[in-house]
């Protein structure tokens, strides 16, 4: 029996229409019911159907986060696979990719990422795709992670601060770029150089004041990098991605190699679209993040690169941990920057934190579908079946009220460890429901079904791919 989901806004195709959308019980989309009398002749004919109406909430795509760190196993008292994808349904997300580290092991081997999908099997409530890693010392693994399911690799250009997955250099990511050529794989930076000229100077300088980190992470780092990697991708026929970009400085090199040609894709994060520096307070770890926030003006840059689509999506980088490793905890060290963990947690408010800013910045629920459904997912290689509400692809959506309001409040987090920078904050866009495959992963603020996500594995060959 095919379900019938109503509203009298469903976002297709770039517009809001009245109707109604039927899904098979495989999960697929069927069919997409947009004239006058469709809905409601459906109805007669299939009495015994079943009928979802969500009265006038916008019924839109599945977001997907394509930058997430689950940490399960070795680190799961930082964030397991349940929490973390419990807390992306509620955010109204359908899928998301781990990234390969802070787990124990990395996934950087097909031997790990078999650990890794292990854990999350029969645990996950949205799709989740999974990144390989790029290390030093793994090059012989890559072509093995590609025809085993990874969607990419995510190296370091500094140091991760987790031993177990250690940096690379040019020449190694010049290695990894020949091996991946052809295969249809993509490589990832964390795109900051170290340069070491302040190093002195922030020795003597305050820890617990943000301004002291800051200084230790300046734009040039982000910079020296991404020129790095601008020449390089020039030079091969591999896709490309910046993660987590903060500084607006490096983006006429990034135009400039992709007026040139580069297969190079950019993403920013919540974070630095939301906050700044001026805003943060001595002694709050919570805001520290890798690269840094930095400030007002910057923050600005960002917002017109993404009104001038030079920044193609907007991605959590949820990358939790405990109280005690974020240094909030009392002690001599509490509010430390220096030596406190680097992440924040956001991957369940993504929607919310962007879509309360987007109409002050100019930005439409167009925008919002490219940033957070359609480029993510082409990112990840699964445009085919996700990120659209088209016949043939999979039934996700969110369902979410664009008006409705709510304060952020450690009550309703669903992520494993609560502390963000977020606490307090009153945003917009709410959501109501989110559909898997046509069935309901979660509803109206605690409802969660069973698990039922799908671990998405990238089977591929030189030539050819397959979703399994």
């Amino acid at each position: 029996m095919d379900t019938l989901f109503v509203s009298k806004r469903i976002f297709v195709d770039g517009e809001l229409i009245e109707g109604g959308i039927l899904v098979s019980d495989q999960g697929k989309i069927t069919d997409i019911l947009t004239r006058a009398g469709e809905v409601n002749s459906w109805i007669y004919q299939n009495g015994s159907g079943e009928i979802v109406d969500f009265g006038d909430l916008i019924i839109m795509p599945g977001l997907i986060d394509s930058h997430v760190h689950i940490n399960d196993p070795g680190r799961s008292d930082w964030e397991g696979f349940a929490t973390a994808t419990k807390a992306a349904a509620a955010g109204g997300f359908t899928t998301i990719a781990d990234m390969p580290l802070n787990s124990i092991p990395p996934t950087t081997t097909v031997e790990n990422l078999r650990v890794k999908t292990s854990v999350a099997h029969g645990k996950v409530f949205v799709d989740v795709a999974f990144w390989g890693g790029l290390i030093p010392s793994n090059a012989s693994d890559l072509l093995p992670l590609v025809q085993n399911g990874v969607i990419g690799f995510k190296c370091f250009l500094c140091p991760s601060g987790v031993p177990e997955f250690p940096h690379v250099n040019e020449e190694h990511v010049e290695e990894a770029l020949k091996i991946l050529e052809g295969t249809g794989s993509l490589l990832a930076f964390h795109a900051e150089l170290e340069c070491g000229s302040t190093r002195m100077e922030i020795m003597e300088e305050n820890p617990k004041k943000y301004s002291t980190y800051l200084h230790s992470r300046p734009s040039i780092m982000e910079v020296k990098a991404i020129d790095m990697i601008t020449r390089l991708s020039a030079k091969y026929n591999v896709r490309t991605h910046i993660v987590h970009l903060s500084t607006a400085d490096a983006l006429p090199m990034i135009r400039e190699a992709r007026a040139n040609g580069a297969q190079l894709t950019l993403e920013t994060c919540h974070h630095y679209l939301t906050l700044t520096a001026e805003e943060i307070p001595d002694a709050h770890t919570e805001f520290k993040c890798a690269p840094p926030i930095r400030s007002a003006e910057n923050r600005r840059k960002l917002w017109e690169a993404i009104q001038a689509r030079d920044i193609d999506m907007i991605v959590s980088d949820h990358s939790p941990s405990t109280p005690g490793v974020k240094l909030l905890t009392y002690g001599k060290s509490r509010g430390d920057f220096m030596r406190a963990w680097g992440g924040i947690s956001s991957v369940q408010f993504g929607l919310s934190l962007f879509w309360t800013h987007c109409e002050s910045q100019g930005l439409t629920l167009v925008d919002l579908q490219r940033l957070l459904c359609q480029e993510p997912a082409k990112l990840l290689g699964i445009d085919g079946f996700k990120g659209r509400i088209a016949v043939g692809y999979d039934a996700d959506f969110c369902v979410w009220d664009p008006e409705g309001t709510f304060t952020i409040t450690s009550d309703i987090i669903h992520f494993q460890n609560k502390a963000n920078p977020y606490m307090g904050k009153v945003v917009r866009g709410k959501v109501h429901a989110t559909i898997l495959r046509g069935l309901t992963a979660f509803q109206d603020g605690e409802s969660f079904a069973n698990p039922m996500g799908k671990l998405i594995l990238r089977k591929t060959t030189k030539r050819a791919v397959q979703f399994h």
